[in-house]
């Protein structure tokens, strides 16, 4: 028999569950009076009007509706920052459901871009006139209501998405089919380098902050590049001519004192480039050094960049306004580091930037900015942001007994306080997470894996093009593939070698240091000198593998030439010119050179490490039926032994295979290295970062 006590308890759960319910109701009817009561606006009473959600990237790589009401989680992950296309319709809304008709004519319909409180709620709509607006990133066609689409989601990949190691921001991008020219949201990019081509450029970080830029300025968005204006009295300065001061003079609080800079512009290719000014960039040498070494002041003048460059969207008028505190801010290596915790310490407290965001892009951990602990004073932070840069060095890295091993490292404060890190290739995103190539950084690294993606860089495909490449003497392509021989037998000439075009040629174009493993083509150059091979190598560095590079020469007059130093029109002959180019690296985040050299038709031997091993596959003959698969050879482990069997491999293919080698050649000159497909994969992550708030404490 049931008590009345149990009555009570019963009828209090079934009133519960109906309350429940009716709140669940009004929530949603709550959603649906916000929407209707932004499409009863005059300019558009004539007809009715539905809303459809525009079809874009997501983190399943499908073409999905975005913003579906009552799903709040799919909503918020779908659809912030992106606009709704309203759509007349032939039929009006009634309680018959015939508010689905489709739209008749060449009625483009309205642009409805939603305005948020700092929760994400939708607050309203700004409607813009029917027109020739263009939705960026989708059409009329592509457009597809949420009840149309048949595939299902899976959330296991949702889940998954933006993990070291997979390849889900290269094939998001292309499942959808993403089309080239305009993106599907713009935003306001802010890039901070300490070098850009043609302006400065000591490596592969000139070259990303020189053209990457200009495609993301190509497909939409406004692009600022800041760097230093370095004048060193060389042929280089003429670079700046063209930038121009303006007039904005800015004072910068750190070091124990007050520091003016200035700024100059040149507006290019689409970008406004932002130039620095200050006496410390003004000096011989390379952005960072001279003949004797790495500059003793480097972190006061890279402090003052970063602080510099959060001052630029705020300050410089260019065209007309400013950038705005809604910017992303992608920094590069430890120099611009300073950057996202300047963000969070001295901007984001003040209710400044609180809805900018900050990306770090790691080109080479190895380089980290650590200078000792008393100078954290000097950076121009709170003292209680100590904790973000603060680092001490195992027991082992320490100089004597009685050091504490305290440092402040701006890159480790980079990692904590960036919103998203993106490294330039997916294989160097997992590598930074191990012992091996974390530098002391790996376990934080790990932390933060969910927030790392790996973006294979690109290269200029107008400069690097064998068809037009005004530095070598025959031009050739994929289709026609028969004067690069010819460009062997004039480099050949050139160097003095015996013009052999049966004899393969082996070229090496890089810095002569321990990451490129010269050590390694040292050791097996007198292997490799016996076979029947040609060996070119330009490139400059350690003065030791210098001199032994004029020492192989004498010795192997008619096999092999050095060129020490670095040559523009040189390397290009060299990758035109040569059959096989060696990379031997002991850890490239990237690499470039295999690109140029697969773009040219110049099959690449590379250790299997990084960029090296996502950018080229290993030879198979055996696949598609015998036709044969890959782009080059891989080797693994770091070995004379490997690396000399690779290049025997390679040489024997070029010999006796040339049907096998054409393949490998015409292959490696179709793969799509270039900006834009690189600039399509950035934009994925610009989504992602703007789906979470910013790092704040």
């Amino acid at each position: 028999m049931i008590t009345t006590w149990q009555n009570v308890r019963l009828q209090f759960r079934q009133e519960a569950c109906v309350i429940f319910f009716f709140l669940l109701i009004w929530k949603h009817v709550g959603e649906v009076r916000r929407i209707l009561y932004v499409v009863d606006r005059p300019q558009i009473s004539g007809s009715a009007v539905r809303f459809e959600p525009l079809v874009g990237l997501n983190r399943t790589g499908y073409s999905r509706p975005i913003g579906s009401l009552g799903f709040p989680r799919f909503r918020r992950r779908f659809s912030i920052g992106r606009p709704l296309l309203l759509r007349r319709s032939s039929s009006t809304f009634s309680g018959g459901g015939g508010g689905s008709g489709e739209s008749d004519g060449d009625d483009k319909g309205f642009i409805a871009d939603a305005e948020r409180d700092g929760s994400g709620s939708v607050l309203g709509f700004q409607l813009s006139p029917p027109g020739d607006q263009k939705i960026f990133g989708t059409s009329t066609d592509e457009t597809t209501h949420q009840g149309e689409k048949k595939e299902a989601i899976d959330e296991t990949v949702m889940a998954d998405f933006g993990v070291p190691g997979n390849r889900a921001v290269e094939e998001g991008a292309t499942e959808v089919g993403v089309p080239s020219g305009k993106a599907e949201v713009v935003n306001n990019i802010v890039f901070v380098t300490s070098e850009a081509a043609p302006y400065s450029k000591t490596g592969g970080l000139g070259d990303v902050c020189g053209s990457l830029p200009i495609a993301l300025a190509g497909r939409g968005h406004r692009v600022m590049v800041i760097s230093p204006r370095y004048l060193n009295g060389t042929a280089g300065d003429k670079n700046y001519a063209r930038a121009k001061d303006l007039g904005v003079r800015i004072t910068v609080n750190c070091f124990g004192g007050s520091q003016e800079v200035s700024f100059y512009h040149e507006y290019r290719d689409g970008v406004d480039w932002v130039f620095v000014d200050h006496k410390s960039y003004h000096r011989p040498g390379n952005p960072y050094g001279d003949s004797k070494g790495a500059f003793g002041d480097n972190q006061f003048r890279f402090t003052l960049l970063c602080h510099a460059a959060c001052e630029a969207p705020l300050v410089l008028p260019l065209g007309g306004f400013t950038y705005g505190e809604k910017s992303l801010f992608l920094v590069n290596d430890w120099h611009a580091g300073l950057v996202p915790i300047l963000l969070a310490a001295k901007y984001r407290p003040y209710g400044v930037y609180k809805d900018a965001r900050s990306i770090l892009i790691i080109h080479n951990l190895a380089h980290q900015g650590v200078e000792p602990a008393a100078t954290y004073t000097n950076l121009g932070l709170p003292s209680e942001w100590y904790g973000a840069v603060g680092w001490v060095f195992p027991t082992w890295a320490r100089t004597h007994a009685l050091d504490t091993g305290e440092a402040v490292n701006v890159l480790k404060g980079a990692i904590v306080t960036s919103d998203r890190i993106i490294t330039v290739s997916q294989g160097y995103a997992w590598e930074i997470t191990t012992v091996e190539g974390g530098y002391g950084l790996q376990d934080l690294l790990s932390s933060r894996k969910s927030v790392i993606n790996g973006i294979t860089n690109g290269i200029n495909i107008d400069e690097w093009n064998p068809s037009t490449d005004e530095h070598i003497p025959f031009h050739y392509s994929a289709d026609d593939i028969s004067e690069k021989v010819q460009c062997k037998m004039a480099l050949q000439k050139e160097l003095g070698l015996p013009i052999r075009p049966e004899c393969p040629m082996i070229g090496f174009i890089g810095r002569l240091d321990y990451q490129k493993g010269i050590d390694l083509i040292q050791t097996a150059g007198p292997d490799l000198m016996v076979d029947d091979i040609q060996f070119v190598m330009l490139g400059s560095g350690d003065p030791k593998f210098e001199s032994w590079m004029r020492s192989m020469e004498e010795t192997y007059r008619d096999k092999f030439r050095g060129w020490v130093g670095f040559n523009v029109p040189i390397s290009h002959r060299i990758t035109a010119g040569c059959d096989i180019l060696l990379m031997p690296s002991r850890f490239e985040p990237c690499g470039l050179n295999q690109l140029y050299a697969m773009r040219y038709g110049t099959i690449p031997v590379v250790h299997g490490t990084g960029g090296l091993r996502d950018t080229v596959e290993n030879f198979n003959p055996y696949a598609d039926g015998g036709a044969g698969a890959g782009t080059g050879w891989v080797f693994t482990p770091l070995s004379k032994d490997s690396m000399v069997s690779a290049l025997r491999l390679a040489a024997a293919t070029y010999r006796e295979y040339r049907e096998s080698w054409e393949g490998l050649m015409r292959r490696g000159m179709t793969q799509n290295y270039s900006w834009e497909n690189a600039a399509v994969q950035y934009e994925q992550v610009f989504q992602w970062v703007f789906m979470d708030p910013p790092y704040v404490s």
